[in-house]
């Protein structure tokens, strides 16, 4: 394919039905007709040579051509953005102070460390991050439309002024020390868990139902020896041989004290970013927001794709992680 056949307006609508999953929703979104978004999908799968969706009547899925188009065509709209600002008129830095709601996991242990990185580009933006003991299912309908913040949420926004983009899954696994395997043994499989001291975060306790079939089935087996509102409580107890730690997946990049054990996953759970158009309107905000759904396109957010990858096997699948993202301990 020629490059010169590639279509950067296609790509645009190709970023919103890929973000909404719908091509009446995109049509909705940018104003156009549902048969207008469906030919320009068509025209960039022309000169792709490949299949970008999965159509049927609930919407559409992406393919693995898909998910691959939609990295770059984040990171170009990254650069075409950049290329604005430092060429526009409006080339001053932004100002300005924005608000991101999060739960007690993929807030602190995922987005925090990444900052440095978001004020290198922003230096004038002030991040307030609120981190909730719960994990935020009801801010999902509860929240005001017009709150000037960002939230992450494990519940699909129901507001009717609220704009939703699912950021990824997290893959719940078990985790111990390696002085703990080795005074009480690993499980050979979920159901061994009974056997075992486990640490729940609380949030936890209240999802179970909706989580997977042999999560729901193992909350009835196991007592847990510990139950906390803390996901620092958890991991610390966790690393010093505790128990077993029920912690995502990226946890093992997180802290190399934990040893993921060698089971299946215990439970995916989806998650969005959330926001108002008063505050996608803000500079500030819409900084972030880009930001973050940046964050989870790179190769290194792997971790957060549909399909789980056991950290057994997450070096072989994407890039070096960097060195920074490890804590020791």
């Amino acid at each position: 394919m020629s490059i010169d056949r590639l279509d950067w307006d296609s790509l645009r609508v190709f970023r919103v039905v890929a973000e909404l999953l719908s091509m009446s929703a995109a049509a909705a979104r940018l104003g156009e007709s549902p048969p207008t978004i469906s030919r320009k999908i068509d025209d960039l799968e022309r000169n792709l040579g490949s299949k970008v969706f999965l159509r049927s009547t609930r919407g559409v899925e992406l393919t693995d051509i898909g998910k691959q188009v939609l990295r770059y065509a984040e990171q170009m709209a990254a650069l075409a953005e950049k290329l604005t600002f430092e060429t526009g008129s409006r080339g001053a830095p932004v100002t300005g102070t924005i608000t991101l709601r999060t739960g007690d996991g993929v807030g602190p242990y995922w987005i925090a460390p990444r900052l440095s990185a978001f004020h290198q580009q922003n230096p004038k933006i002030q991040v307030r991050m609120l981190v909730s003991e719960e994990t935020l299912d009801s801010q999902a309908e509860d929240v005001d439309d017009d709150a000037d913040d960002i939230a992450i949420t494990f519940a699909e926004p129901r507001g009717n002024q609220k704009i939703a983009h699912k950021l990824g899954v997290q893959h719940y696994v078990g985790f111990a020390s390696k002085d703990y395997l080795a005074e009480f043994g690993t499980p050979d499989s979920l159901v061994d868990y009974y056997k075992h001291r486990c640490i729940l975060h609380s949030s936890y306790v209240h999802q179970v139902e909706r989580w997977a079939p042999r999560m729901s089935e193992l909350r009835k087996m196991v007592d847990f020896a510990f139950i906390t509102n803390s996901g620092t409580a958890i991991v610390e107890s966790c690393a010093k041989g505790g128990g077993i730690g029920i912690l995502p997946s990226f946890m093992s990049v997180i802290d190399p004290r934990l040893v993921a054990l060698e089971l299946p996953e215990i439970a995916p759970v989806r998650f969005w970013v959330s926001y108002s158009e008063r505050v996608r309107r803000l500079p500030q905000g819409a900084a972030l927001i880009d930001w973050i759904r940046r964050l989870f396109t790179s190769d290194e957010a792997r971790w957060f794709d549909d399909e789980f990858i056991h950290p057994r096997d997450y070096a072989a699948k994407v890039l070096p992680l960097h060195p920074s993202v490890r804590r020791e301990g």
